[in-house]
């Protein structure tokens, strides 16, 4: 993979259920991040005293954060929506000459804020809510 430009990393979200996805617009900002807890089966016979790992058995998750300026009334509706009914939709995060990785997530955080002599920003934070599919470009 190449150098690529942050701003090609795009965030977007379904939010009626249709398969038709709306780029969050205005972020400056965007993360994804996978984790995977570990299950630790290490026992008295264990080699060397190392601690052993159970292949696979761990829950998987992915995190995505981002933080910007508002600049699309629809998207900013969308997102607000969301984090008050709390729904799960289906999140598509392009990430550029690499793939896309798309499922369902929920809007676990929404902060606005505002200085005075600044615009007003806002942070999201999204968690997964089930499997996630991952398509190569």
């Amino acid at each position: 993979m190449a150098i690529q430009k942050g701003k090609d990393l795009l965030i977007k979200v379904d939010e009626t259920g249709t398969g038709a996805f709306v780029t969050i617009a205005g972020l400056r900002t965007r993360r994804l991040s996978f984790n995977a807890e570990t299950v630790d089966v290490t026992h008295t016979e264990s080699a060397g005293r190392w601690r052993e790992l159970l292949a696979g058995a761990g829950v998987r998750r992915a995190h995505v954060s981002g933080a910007g300026v508002f600049r699309d009334d629809a998207s900013d509706a969308a997102m607000r929506a969301l984090f008050f009914s709390g729904d799960i939709r289906p999140w598509r995060i392009v990430i550029p000459d690499f793939g896309t990785v798309e499922g369902p997530f929920q809007i676990v955080a929404l902060e606005y804020t505002g200085e005075h002599a600044s615009e007003l920003t806002f942070d999201a934070a999204l968690e997964s809510a089930g499997a996630l599919a991952f398509t190569a470009l």
